[in-house]
């Protein structure tokens, strides 16, 4: 029996490590650094990105903003900005940006 206990004291303690690890990535993928803002991008399924403030000056990224507020309005069903192009699209043009 004790040579058990170690083995289990160890497995509780991974299984704890793993739980903070599990909640740590849980609210890091909600959280928006400063000077960044999340959207939500494509046309059916939406995937969230965190994109610098600086793209809000970029005529480019100012089109996309007004072809998402002809399509949404002010009224994002995400909770934040959505943007109704593909994916692809998106990521073509921020990499430009950078």
């Amino acid at each position: 029996m004790a040579i058990r206990m170690p083995r289990i004291m160890h497995a509780k303690q991974l299984l704890r490590q793993s739980k903070l690890f599990a909640n740590q990535a849980a609210l890091t993928s909600t959280v928006v650094p400063k000077g960044y803002f999340a959207v939500y991008v494509g046309e059916s399924q939406k995937k969230r990105f965190v994109v610098p403030i600086s793209f809000l000056n970029q005529p480019s990224f100012q089109r996309l903003l007004s072809i998402a507020e002809e399509e949404f309005g002010f009224s994002h069903p995400l909770g934040g900005l959505t943007i109704p192009c593909r994916e692809e699209v998106f990521i073509d043009l921020t990499s430009r940006l950078h």
